[in-house]
């Protein structure tokens, strides 16, 4: 059976950085790229989430064509702004065996990213693998 991974991803992600941060094991992997709608304290307050949600929606797009192009079985979705939120959302339908965070480097991150490793260690009872992007 292949080995259901979740992919939080506030980028686009390909193949390569898939394969970076699970070697082997992305080999016939079944991935869910989930983006979730990121936006900034301002439009937080504004209560603006129209950027952050397009932008996710580009995200997860762009992410599972990488994906589907390079070999890598895989379908997406776009979360909630808060990615914990975003993570158990996904759960709830997706069996993951793992969560592979594909982040900001620290700083570059939306307040949205802060601690979001630990955190998604403490609340979910699955390996966590943190993957910084530039």
């Amino acid at each position: 059976m292949a080995t259901k991974i979740l992919a939080l991803a506030s980028e686009p992600i390909s193949a390569d950085a898939l394969r970076a941060a699970l070697g082997q094991s992305a080999t016939g992997a079944e991935v869910l790229v989930v983006a979730p709608a990121l936006m900034s304290r301002k439009r937080f307050l504004l209560a603006d989430p129209d950027p952050g949600i397009e932008r996710a929606e580009e995200v997860q797009v762009e992410s599972v064509e990488r994906l589907e192009e390079e070999g890598v079985s895989a379908m997406g979705e776009t979360g909630e702004s808060d990615p914990m939120l975003a993570i158990q959302d996904a759960l709830a339908t997706f069996d993951a065996d793992e969560i592979v965070v594909f982040g900001h480097a620290e700083g570059n991150r939306n307040w949205r990213e802060d601690d979001v490793v630990g955190e998604a260690e403490r609340r979910f009872n699955l390996p966590v693998r943190h993957v910084e992007m530039s």
